[in-house]
């Protein structure tokens, strides 16, 4: 497991937003995934994408390192974020959008407004 850890700290640090998945950005294996995948493409988010459907060490060893139990997980900054029903309240809430600007992650914030209104 001590590999699938190493992986997952290395990826985390290497990249300011990573998005642990089933599936990947353009094709999501399942609707939670499909759902934050949705969120940060239509934000414009540059994000890396880690397919844990294709390891299973990997697919464990995220929710160990998070002590987290399910997947999605969003990274940004290499702080752990939340998986789907956290990151869509924060879309809604605008947190999401404060984070973004705090870490200096670029984003489309009419597309995050867009989102919103769709949802008031």
């Amino acid at each position: 497991m001590s590999d699938a850890k190493t992986q997952i700290d290395e990826t985390v640090k290497a990249n300011d937003v990573v998005l642990f998945m089933k599936g990947t950005k353009d094709m999501p294996q399942c609707g939670f995934s499909s759902r934050v995948a949705g969120v940060l493409n239509y934000m414009g988010i540059d994000f890396a994408d880690v397919n844990v459907l294709a390891d299973d060490e990997l697919r464990q060893g995220i929710k160990d390192y998070s002590d987290w139990p399910t997947i999605p997980q969003l990274y940004i900054k290499g702080e752990f974020v939340g998986g789907c029903d956290i990151i869509t309240e924060m879309t809604l809430s605008g947190e999401l959008d404060t984070m973004f600007e705090t870490n200096g992650v670029s984003f489309d914030k009419e597309a995050a407004d867009r989102i919103r209104e769709a949802n008031a």
